[in-house]
C-alpha cells in the first residue's frame, strides 16, 4: 500500500512540474526563435507556433496548465491524506503517548506540510527555474503532451475561461489575453542582461541602446548648425558652381538665397553632371534645384527617418518656431547616431574629445552633452545640447578667448571663438564644486 501511495505520489509532483514548466515556457519562449525553427522543418516548433502567435490560443494553454495544475494538487493531497496519515498516526500515537484524535491531527498536518514543501520545491520552484532557462527547450518537449491535455481538458478550459471573462466584464475589466509587450525601458534592461549573459557585445548593446533612444533625440541634436552648412547660392554662375563641386567633400548642396536664412532648395551633384554630359553647359543653378524637405527643429530622429523615407529624400532643413533656419540634417547624421561616425575618403573627420597630457580634455564646441559625459564622469546639464551652447548661456552673451565658466564642478575654459560660435573648449574637473555655477571674465 505505502509502496503504490509512494508511486501515486511521485507521479502527481511530476504532473504538476510538467504542466507549470509548461506554462512558463509558452509564456516566455521568444516567438522569433519559435518561428524560425518552424521554417526550419521542426514539426514540434511548428505545433508551437500558432498556440503562443494567437492571444486567445494562448490563453487556452494557459489555462489547460493551470487545470492540470489544480488536478495533480489535489490528487497528491487527498492520496497523501488518504494513504500516509492512518500509517503515521499510530506511530506518532506510541513514540509520544499522544491520545489517537491528537496522532491523527498531528500526522495529517506533518503530511500536509511535507508534500507542501515537496510540491514547492519539485513541482513548482524546479520547473520554472528550468523553463526560466531554457525557454525554447522546454516549450518544444512540453508541446505534443500538452497538445493531448488541451483535447482532454477542452470542455473544463471553455468553463473556465468563460468563467473567468464573465468576472473580469462584472468588475469593468476587459480582457487582453497573455501578450509579449514590454516598454522601451524594460526593453533597454532586457539588451543589458544579455549583454551580462554573453548573447551581445558591448558594441551591439551601444547600438540598440542608441536606436532605442531614437525616438528620445530632437532632430535639432543631430543637426549641422547654419553658421557650418555648406550651401551654394542660387545665382552662383555655371563656372563657380562646377569649382564649387569639385571644392567639396559632400554630394548634395542647400541652395540659399542672399543668405544662409533663406534656403529655397537642394542641388545634387548627379543632376550637375547629369545636365552638363547632356548639354555641355549649365543652366542656372534655380533649373537644376530640387524641393528641400523643412522641418520643425522638435521632430524625433524616428519620426526624421519616417519622413526621409516618406518623401525619398536624405536632406532637410530645420527651422524654429519663427520660421527662421537653424541647421541641416541629413540621413547620415541619424545612422551616425546609431552605428557611430562613417568614414569619408573626401570629408575630413570630424574633431573629436581627446584628453591632453595634463589630465584636462579639448573639445569641440559642437561636442553633445551627453558625448562628453563618460569622459567626465558627470553629465552636464542645460538648456543648450552643446559645450558651446552651454558656456554661452551660462554667460547670457557670446563669450570670448579665455573666459571661464565653472559648472556643476567642471571647469571650461573658452579656447576658440568663431563668428560668434564657440569652436574650443578646455574642460577640467573641479574638486569639491559640485552644483555650483560661476563666471569668470577673461583678463
Amino acid at each position: 500500500m505505502l509502496l503504490l501511495a509512494g508511486i501515486l505520489i511521485i507521479t502527481m509532483i511530476a504532473v504538476n512540474a510538467f504542466y507549470v514548466a509548461g506554462e512558463f515556457a509558452a509564456v516566455g519562449v521568444r516567438h522569433s526563435r519559435i518561428r524560425a525553427l518552424a521554417e526550419d522543418g521542426s514539426r514540434l516548433a511548428a505545433r508551437l507556433l500558432p498556440r503562443i502567435e494567437d492571444a486567445s490560443e494562448l490563453d487556452r494553454y494557459v489555462a489547460c496548465c493551470q487545470v492540470g495544475i489544480t488536478f495533480s494538487s489535489l490528487m497528491l493531497g487527498a492520496v497523501g491524506q488518504a494513504t500516509l496519515t492512518p500509517e503515521l498516526a499510530p506511530l506518532l500515537e506510541s513514540w509520544f503517548s499522544l491520545h489517537a484524535a491528537a496522532a491523527f491531527s498531528t500526522a495529517a498536518v506533518a503530511v500536509l506540510l511535507a508534500l507542501t514543501a515537496a510540491q514547492m520545491v519539485l513541482g513548482e520552484l524546479a520547473p520554472k527555474s528550468l523553463a526560466l532557462q531554457f525557454p525554447t527547450q522546454t516549450a518544444l518537449a512540453t508541446v505534443m503532451p500538452m497538445t493531448w491535455s488541451l483535447r482532454l481538458f477542452a470542455w473544463f478550459i471553455v468553463v473556465l475561461n468563460g468563467s473567468g471573462t464573465l468576472i473580469l466584464r462584472m468588475l469593468g475589466v476587459r480582457g487582453g489575453g497573455h501578450r509579449h509587450i514590454h516598454s522601451p525601458q524594460e526593453i533597454e534592461l532586457l539588451i543589458v542582461e544579455s549583454r551580462d549573459g554573453g548573447l551581445l557585445e558591448p558594441e551591439e548593446q551601444h547600438r540598440l541602446h542608441q536606436a532605442l533612444r531614437l525616438s528620445q533625440r530632437p532632430a535639432s541634436q543631430l543637426m549641422v548648425a547654419r553658421l557650418h552648412m555648406a550651401t551654394i547660392d542660387a545665382d552662383c554662375p555655371p563656372d563657380a558652381v562646377l569649382q564649387r563641386l569639385v571644392d567639396s567633400p559632400y554630394s548634395r548642396f542647400p541652395v540659399v538665397r542672399g543668405s544662409k536664412d533663406n534656403v529655397v532648395g537642394v542641388l545634387y551633384i548627379k543632376d550637375v553632371i547629369a545636365r552638363y554630359i547632356e548639354a555641355g553647359s549649365l543652366p542656372p543653378v534655380t533649373q537644376m534645384m530640387r524641393p528641400i524637405l523643412t522641418i520643425p527643429r522638435g521632430v524625433t530622429a524616428d519620426r526624421l527617418l519616417a519622413l526621409f523615407r516618406e518623401h525619398r529624400c536624405q536632406q532637410a532643413v530645420l527651422v524654429d518656431e519663427f520660421g527662421g533656419i537653424e541647421g541641416l540634417v541629413t540621413l547620415e547624421d541619424v545612422l551616425t547616431e546609431v552605428f557611430g561616425d562613417f568614414a569619408d575618403e573626401f570629408k575630413l573627420p570630424d574633431r573629436e574629445p581627446e584628453r591632453l597630457p595634463d589630465g584636462r580634455i579639448r573639445a569641440p564646441g559642437a561636442a553633445r552633452l551627453d558625448e562628453l559625459a563618460p569622459l567626465l564622469g558627470v553629465k552636464l546639464a542645460g538648456e543648450a545640447a552643446t559645450v558651446g551652447g552651454l558656456v554661452s548661456h551660462a554667460l547670457g552673451r557670446v563669450p570670448a578667448v579665455g573666459e571661464r565658466v565653472n559648472i556643476d564642478g567642471v571647469a571650461i575654459e573658452v579656447e576658440g571663438v568663431n563668428k560668434r560660435a564657440v569652436t574650443s573648449v578646455l574642460i577640467s574637473r573641479l574638486p569639491e564644486q559640485n552644483g555650483q555655477t560661476e563666471t569668470k571674465e577673461a583678463p
